[in-house]
């Protein structure tokens, strides 16, 4: 465990800033901003966080051309200064190392965690759906705007629960396998993005304690809604998992 190394700015300061600088939404662990952190943090790359203003124009215009966005910054995380590439040469050494086979499955991964019919992205819309059914999940204001945002219809809604849950058993599945063959990680024997992602999207079905992540309480609510078919795959190896990248490789308390 270590603690945090990025400050908060304000939008005017991270405008002036040179690096790396990411937009992060407040009070809520995001586990796309949450990622994003642990693996900035893990490639010792300084940078600072500057909080999503949703009204502040001078942030969407500032954060939508840094970013080369289409449209104004309406999502975070979004990072803006120098490209990721200037990265530590031990870490890019690493990457080269590896595989072709074990790149191409650390990126399939890593899509099913973080990527557009992912796992979080499916959970999204579960718990949307939940808000709008008087089923626990999203308070019922914000799940209207949210399914305004990412496509929502009571069809896909109702469709998450067992995509979610065959994405937790698919990786539940890998993790029990990588045990059997000695390791603790995703990908052969060491650390890799989807271990990082893996980690923080697991917030979205069982936060950390208060002591480790003071987030909002409603949305602590909404990540802890479950139903049968998520209790179900949800095997304790992901939360052993959890635990071991946050007492090993990232930092605690969360900052939010």
């Amino acid at each position: 465990m270590t603690t945090l190394t990025f400050p908060y700015v304000s939008v005017e300061e991270a405008i002036q800033r040179r690096g790396v600088r990411m937009v992060v939404v407040g009070n809520v662990p995001s586990p796309w901003g949450e990622a994003a952190k642990g693996i900035l943090h893990i490639k010792a790359i300084d940078w600072a966080a500057v909080r999503l203003v949703y009204d502040s124009e001078a942030l969407q215009q500032w954060a939508g051309a840094a970013a080369r966005c289409s449209s104004t910054t309406t999502n975070g995380p979004a990072p803006a200064g120098p490209k990721f590439s200037s990265s530590p040469s031990a870490w890019r050494r690493r990457r080269r190392s590896f595989p072709p086979d074990e790149r191409a499955l650390a990126f399939g991964l890593a899509h099913e965690i973080c990527g557009e019919a992912g796992l979080g992205w499916s959970r999204r819309l579960q718990l949307i759906h939940a808000g709008l059914n008087n089923a626990g999940g999203f308070p019922e204001r914000v799940s209207k705007y949210l399914a305004k945002k990412y496509g929502y219809t009571p069809t896909a809604g109702a469709a998450a629960g067992a995509r979610v849950a065959a994405l937790l058993a698919m990786l539940v599945a890998r993790l029990k396998a990588q045990h059997q063959a000695g390791s603790r990680y995703y990908i052969g024997g060491s650390l890799t993005a989807v271990d990082v992602c893996s980690a923080t999207f697991a917030a979205m079905f069982d936060p950390l304690p208060p002591e480790q992540c003071k987030m909002d309480a409603s949305t602590r609510t909404a990540f802890s809604t479950r139903d049968a078919q998520a209790d179900a795959a949800l095997d304790p190896i992901l939360f052993a998992h959890r635990d071991m990248m946050y007492a090993q490789h990232l930092e605690l308390p969360l900052s939010l």
